[in-house]
Formats: C-alpha cells, structure tokens, sequence
C-alpha cells in the first residue's frame, strides 16, 4: 500500500488498520511495513489516535500506565523526519526494567538503546495548558533519575515517518532507572553529561543541551501537551524527557552501562 493510500481511507478505517497491525506486530514479534501507508506521512492528529487505541487495549488487558516518554527531542532528528516538535508516549508498569537486570531480545525486534534524564514527578500537573509554566513544573519534580531507554520499532527497518513512530507508542519498550535519586535543588539538567559504554566501548555521549535545550523544557512541552490532550501528569509518574546522545543498537550478549554527571550510573544487559 502506498504511503498515499490514506487518501482512499476514511480517518477511522486508516487508524484502525494501523492500530492492528502494529498490536499484531508486538504480540508476534515481527515487524510491519511503515504504518504510515495507511495513515499518510503528516495526519499526526491520526497516529495519536492510534497511539490511544494501543493504549486502552494494553489497559483492558491488566497493564499500567506509570509515566511517559518524549521523542524527538533532538533537532537533528526533527530535521531528519521534517517535523519541528517533539512527540510522546505512554510507559506501563510492564516496561520497567531493575537497574543491572537482563531483558531477554527475544521479546525485541530491533532494539536500540538511549541514555537520558528521567523525572519523578510529585505533583500533578493538570489544569489549563497555558497555567503549566516552567516554575510550576520544577516545583512538580520530585527528584531526577538516570535512565536507560530501550526503543524498538514495530515499523520495519527503522523506516519511520512522525507519524510511524507516534502511532508506535514513540517507538517505545522498556526502560531503566538507576538507583540515585537527585533533587532538583542539587544540580541542573541542562549541565548533565553523559557517556554511554556497550561491552566497555565508548559508543554515545552528550549532554542536557542536545534534550530540546534542557530536559526541563522537555518536561514542560510535555506537560503542556498531554493536558490539553486531556490526560496530564500525575504525581508518581515517571518522564524520561529524551536523548543525550545517539541512540545505539543492542542485541544479545550486550552490557551496556549509562554514567551521568551528578546522576550517577544505570546499567542493562540483553540475552
């Protein structure tokens, strides 16, 4: 089906067809051709409704929401798929991987790793979009994390549009979070740096700035968005707020180990 084909489908025919085949994708294990052949490369209103779908049949089936994640924070990478925002997606309890524990790549189709800053949050952040202000926002952190994210795309190939990855729940699977917790008091985001080890090599590092500017202005897009989307940030909540550097690809046998300045250390392992 051509990436035009959208145009002989109705909006909730196209969302539904998509919504299948990505479930059938990550129940089978396999990778489906980019969804964007059914829902275009620019109706990104569309892939969040697909996005939602996925959500409330993980819901019906006894998953938990507790946090979200925020792509495409670098402006390399909103060049690339010619967007100028970055996008979101939901995290379930069933995503959460102990720091230094082995997650079994069979369960994985063509996973990647990320390092980043995660925030916890302890307030919620509801309300009217244009009350969430930056103040309000660093006030809702209860304290920052180091985090590993493991991205997987249901999309063959990594070959992703906008609207490829958002239907994919941001191309999201699991993450990690380490054991320091630090409060915002501590230290600033934007100052983080980060390396990233796979097997003792040095194969990613970044800092705060290449996240939007600063985490925290990750966060607060986020904020803003997800409540005028209706479904804000709870207290409790966990949001990692986005790449430090580039993401690698993981597979069996890998170790791979994130340092954060301040933060400190998370680590992960693939079987």
């Amino acid at each position: 089906m051509s990436e035009q084909a959208t145009t002989s489908l109705d909006r909730p025919t196209a969302v539904r067809l998509a919504a299948d085949r990505l479930e059938q994708a990550l129940l089978e294990g396999t990778a489906t051709a980019p969804v964007r052949g059914v829902l275009g490369r620019t109706d990104i209103a569309a892939a969040y409704q697909v996005q939602e779908i996925l959500t409330s049949r993980r819901l019906a089936a006894g998953q938990r929401i507790v946090g979200r994640k925020i792509g495409l924070t670098s402006p390399a990478v909103q060049t690339q798929l010619g967007v100028d925002q970055p996008d979101f997606g939901v995290l379930f309890d069933s995503m959460v991987v102990a720091d230094g524990g082995v997650v079994d790549t069979s369960t994985l189709i063509q996973p990647k790793a990320e390092a980043e800053v995660a925030f916890v949050l302890g307030a919620d952040l509801d309300g009217d979009a244009d009350s969430i202000t930056l103040d309000r926002v660093m006030a809702a952190v209860d304290v920052a994390v180091a985090a590993i994210e493991i991205v997987d795309s249901r999309n063959a190939d990594w070959d992703i549009t906008i609207t490829d990855t958002v239907a994919d729940n941001a191309s999201s699977a699991m993450y990690v979070l380490g054991t320091e917790r630090i409060a915002l008091s501590e230290f600033r985001p934007v100052d983080v740096t980060m390396t990233l080890a796979k097997n003792g090599d040095l194969v990613s590092a970044g800092n705060g700035e290449a996240c939007l500017g600063d985490p925290l202005n990750a966060l607060l897009w986020l904020a803003r968005t997800v409540a005028a989307y209706g479904a804000p940030l709870r207290a409790g909540e966990v949001v990692l707020s986005g790449a430090l550097g580039p993401m690698v690809p993981v597979g069996p046998g890998a170790e791979v180990v994130a340092e954060l300045s301040t933060l400190g250390r998370v680590s992960v392992s693939f079987a």
